[in-house]
């Protein structure tokens, strides 16, 4: 990892409950079907997010698609675009490995009954009010103190984790607990001492770690797949089971012979996508973070095989640098690639697969994954070829090299929601200073809001001028026309909405033809031509480039 790509210190930890509550305050992000209590793991989008969510959207596929860049040889890159549906058949979903394979192991508690990811259960746990209570208790000590764990078991344990071993049993639990630890020389790391606390003696298998929502045991981990079901035609049948796909990458690569035969692309190319994926998962958290329906933007590039390291390497920081092109330029974003015993099967002996990750509220000290960069080899390809009958017929024809081969593929996938996330939270910007005690400090090209036009009082001609400005911007623009509450008050709603510059009619723009700009992150203004005002603004956003 370069050292443009690690990040630097930390900045000031925001509240992830704060965001949340500006995001339904303001319409960035409500829960999906609230009046009826709302489900688990779906989100919409209000007003605000819709535009943020579309900025970050078409900022991407017109940096990717529409865009010239240039490549790691000196060539232009060619992308095409395709919008393929949410069901396929089937046989694709066999061809790719995600009917056999696409699982997480789950675990289920034998007391709550309720189901979680065996891998993030030690998270979960982490995030309880009785975990926290019970590991300053302990405070990494080497000995224990049985009578403050008993009175916990006694008191709040019972509303917390009614189901825990030490709850249940405190007598058997601690008297073994105390056994164990005694005459040991060095201190029992955290997460053995809960599961001490987890069992009343060591199960067939070992200690295991308790269920986060009542303390109870839990089951041995069994695979679950992560792909929704549903049946295609009038007739339930097993015959007609289709899948809601759970990621964009395979139409891509079904429609691979299709794009090579209908348009004049010729290896090194790419097709990109845009398009919502869906994916059953058990424990959906972190806001919208990890949710069952998502949007993705995927690119697949496909190469040479003689050619991956150069463009695995290009792509990888050529990503990098975009993400902080649109306003995520803090210690918060790091490039990190990784381990060999992290890959994926199809990656393992790639060029190499790399994650640009986000320091969300949630995760921080750590990160969150927002795209992925990976050499995916020829597995797709290969796969499709075979499982669909093609074999070697589906091999690519290079008329430069005279060769028949399959192409290995370069795949930045990128997460539109994370993306949308990642920039409201480096947004999110505390300032006592302000009538909102906040402002969204959004790249002006992100902003779901570009300007807002404020006549300063309703009357003598203002509201009239600044009603033709306002059309006069809005044909490019996402703008917003107020002329209610008092001026103040109109900066404090567009600073929680992240608008960049306010533009004010006042006494002067009657007599000079002149407004007040307001600038977003410095509160500071200027005056400028009435005229000039369009032209500036496109500048800002960086329309004219």
């Amino acid at each position: 990892m370069s050292d443009a790509s690690a990040p630097s210190t930390p900045d000031a930890p925001k509240s992830m409950e704060q965001i949340v509550a500006l995001c339904r305050r303001r319409g960035f992000v409500f829960q999906s079907s609230e009046i009826y209590g709302g489900i688990n793991g779906f989100w919409d989008y209000g007003p605000l997010g819709t535009e943020l969510k579309r900025n970050l959207k078409n900022a991407w596929w017109q940096d990717v698609v529409q865009r010239e860049l240039v490549g790691p040889m000196g060539e232009p890159v060619d992308i095409v675009g395709v919008d393929c549906t949410i069901i396929m058949n089937p046989k694709v979903w066999e061809a790719s490995g995600h009917v056999g394979g696409f699982a997480d192991l789950m675990s289920t508690c034998r007391h709550c009954k309720k189901l979680m990811r065996t891998d993030h259960i030690w998270d979960m746990l982490t995030e309880t009010e009785w975990f926290k209570a019970l590991a300053e208790l302990y405070a990494g000590g080497a000995e224990v103190d049985a009578m403050q764990l008993k009175r916990w078991a006694d008191t709040k344990g019972k509303k917390l984790a009614p189901n825990l071993a030490l709850v249940r049993n405190p007598q058997v639990t601690l008297s073994w607990l105390v056994d164990r630890m005694a005459g040991q020389p060095t201190a029992m790391p955290l997460r053995e001492f809960l599961m001490h606390l987890a069992s009343e003696q060591v199960a067939r298998d070992g200690l295991s770690l308790p269920c986060p929502h009542c303390g109870g045991e839990l089951t041995e981990p069994k695979p679950f797949n992560l792909m929704f079901k549903t049946l295609v035609g009038a007739v339930e049948d097993p015959a007609n089971v289709a899948y809601l796909r759970p990621e964009t990458a395979q139409g891509i690569f079904a429609n691979f012979q299709n794009v090579v035969d209908s348009t004049r692309v010729k290896v090194p190319f790419g097709i990109a996508q845009v398009g919502k994926a869906f994916r059953n998962e058990v424990t959906p958290r972190n806001f919208t973070f990890r949710s069952r329906e998502f949007e993705q933007m995927e690119i697949e590039f496909f190469i040479h095989p003689s050619e991956a390291e150069a463009w695995y390497r290009w792509w990888r920081d050529w990503r990098f640098s975009w993400w902080q092109s649109i306003g995520l330029t803090s210690s918060n974003l790091q490039l990190r690639e990784h381990d060999r015993d992290e890959l994926a099967h199809y990656a393992k002996e790639g060029a190499g697969t790399s994650d640009i990750e986000y320091r969300f509220p949630f995760t921080a000290p750590g990160f969150g994954e927002l795209e992925g960069v990976a050499h995916r080899a020829d597995f797709d390809l290969r796969a499709h070829a075979t499982h669909s009958g093609k074999n070697d017929k589906a091999r690519y024809f290079d008329q430069g090299r005279n060769e028949r081969y399959f192409p290995h593929v370069i795949e930045p996938s990128a997460g539109a929601d994370r993306g949308t996330l990642a920039l409201i939270c480096e947004a999110y910007t505390p300032d006592a200073s302000r009538p909102s005690g906040v402002f969204m400090k959004f790249h002006p090209r992100m902003a779901p809001v570009k300007a807002g036009i404020f006549p300063l009082v309703n009357k003598d001609g203002m509201p009239e001028v600044g009603e033709r400005l306002y059309r006069q911007l809005r044909r490019k623009h996402a703008v917003e026309f107020d002329e209610k509450q008092s001026i103040g008050k109109r900066y404090a709603r567009m600073d929680e909405a992240g608008t960049p510059f306010c533009i004010t009619i006042d006494t002067d723009t009657m007599s000079a033809q002149t407004v007040t700009i307001r600038h977003r992150d410095t509160q500071q203004q200027e005056r400028m031509a009435i005229d000039a005002v369009p032209a500036w603004l496109d500048r800002q956003i960086g329309i004219d480039d």
